[in-house]
């Protein structure tokens, strides 16, 4: 049987891997390429992101990050995303392991391409607690459907400021 002080700490764990979380898809909107990799363990984070890549540390994929989320062209941002997560489902595994999943609806438009998409789909994740803070071990996202269509000739693209500005 947990205890009070046990069932508290728990609820301060989960609580922290959603700010987690949030942070992580914050970073992603704000083009943060610092703040989208403290969202990741130091060394060896798995990351799967279907077509867009595998990868077996952060590193690689915050360079990618910072070339395609933060290209400019003609001195606006080539793409602007919208990431909003929801139905965490997060389980303690342990004082310092915990296993996540979430829905993501993603929007993203294309400022070049003149289109915007919608993705659908679900992250796994597990979660590790160390140095104080909890950050993601392993990122798995599986697309459910995506839609991509062409922006009427009368839409415009405002764009606000950015972390990377």
């Amino acid at each position: 049987m947990l205890t009070n002080d046990d069932r508290i700490a728990a609820l301060e764990a989960i609580e922290a891997i959603k700010n987690l979380k949030h942070g992580y898809w914050r970073a992603c909107d704000a083009k943060d390429p610092e703040g989208f990799a403290a969202s990741f363990v130091p060394e060896g984070a798995v990351i799967d992101y279907g077509p867009l890549g595998r990868f077996d540390d952060a590193a690689p994929m915050v360079e990618i990050f910072r070339t395609v989320a933060c290209r400019r062209v003609d001195g606006r941002y080539r793409v602007l995303d919208m990431h909003h997560g929801s139905h965490p489902q997060i389980e303690l595994t342990s004082h310092d392991a915990a296993v996540g999943r979430w829905s993501l609806r993603f929007r993203q438009v294309d400022t070049v391409e003149r289109t915007e998409t919608v993705t659908v789909g679900e992250y796994d994740d597990e979660y590790r607690f160390s140095d104080g803070a909890w950050r993601m071990s392993v990122c798995r996202f599986t697309q459910r459907w995506s839609i991509t269509r062409p922006l009427s000739d009368d839409a415009v693209i405002e764009q606000g400021v950015f972390v990377s500005d």
